[in-house]
């Protein structure tokens, strides 16, 4: 008897070719973790999942089987906020890419989930947000998968840090004191606070306030923990936002063609 689940709330992460007419979808569930999913015909012009099976939508999905690869039966979209735009759908892809790289399949994280499923929609929300908004999700993220070190204490002596200390945090051990030379540290108060709201009752939003109070420093030490973790050395949504940011630089610095600025020469009389 084949294992039918249904009405899952889900996002799809990423989907690559199965067949000349159905994709594979890497799918993140909120009580079944990262799942792959074949969507039969999908890729034909008729079908219904074509305009639903978007990324940074939330979905309600339905499937069977219990093998490595389950078959995707329906796919509704659940409401709630519309797909990122520009940079912001980026900065999503981005948080999509980290949870293919980090979360392992048929593992679930409820929690996670339902940050990732804030963050999303902030993101499509509040553009001008989007780095507080990632670096708590990568907080949440780090510390959900059990690669965050405990943000209350130093790592060599386990002792507690000490608010007027600036430390740094190191992906091989934890928390330490900074060095004269270690650049972007933070005092032990922000590593103290940053804890705490994770803690919380409603650690995204608490998250996110205690971010914004360090959110130059926190970067490249998240940064550096993510690459260590993640095995990368540049991220592939960065990479594609850096060529954006390069290729916009590039034409703005580009003089006008004098044909786009000429007046037009007048149509022919008929």
């Amino acid at each position: 008897m084949k294992v039918r689940v249904g009405e899952e709330p889900a996002f799809v992460l990423h989907r690559y070719d199965w067949s000349e007419t159905s994709l594979v979808l890497e799918v993140f569930t909120r009580h079944h973790g990262r799942i792959a999913l074949v969507a039969k015909g999908v890729k034909r012009p008729t079908s219904q999942f074509r305009p639903v099976l978007l990324p940074l939508q939330p979905l309600h999905v339905s499937w069977t089987g219990d093998a490595e690869v389950r078959t995707l039966k329906s796919a509704q979209w659940q409401g709630g906020h519309v797909m990122p735009t520009g940079e912001a759908l980026i900065s999503g892809s981005y948080l999509n890419e980290l949870l293919m790289r980090l979360l392992a399949r048929d593992d679930p994280h409820e929690r996670l989930f339902d940050h990732f499923t804030t963050a999303v929609q902030l993101l499509a929300e509040k553009s001008d947000a989007q780095q507080v908004i990632l670096r708590a999700f990568e907080l949440l993220l780090l510390r959900d998968v059990g690669l965050l070190p405990d943000l209350t204490q130093e790592a060599n002596t386990l002792t507690r840090l000490d608010p007027d200390v600036l430390y740094v945090l190191t992906p091989e051990s934890g928390l330490r004191a900074a060095h004269a030379d270690d650049a972007h540290p933070l005092s032990g108060e922000q590593w103290l606070g940053l804890q705490a709201a994770m803690d919380s009752p409603a650690p995204f939003i608490a998250t996110l306030r205690a971010c914004a109070s360090a959110l130059q420093a926190l970067r490249p030490q998240l940064r550096h923990l993510l690459h260590y973790h993640c095995g990368v050395r540049v991220f592939k949504t960065r990479q594609l936002m850096l060529d954006v940011q390069a290729m916009t630089r590039s034409r703005s610095n580009v003089a006008p063609d004098p044909v786009d600025t000429a007046t037009p020469n007048p149509e022919p009389s008929t």
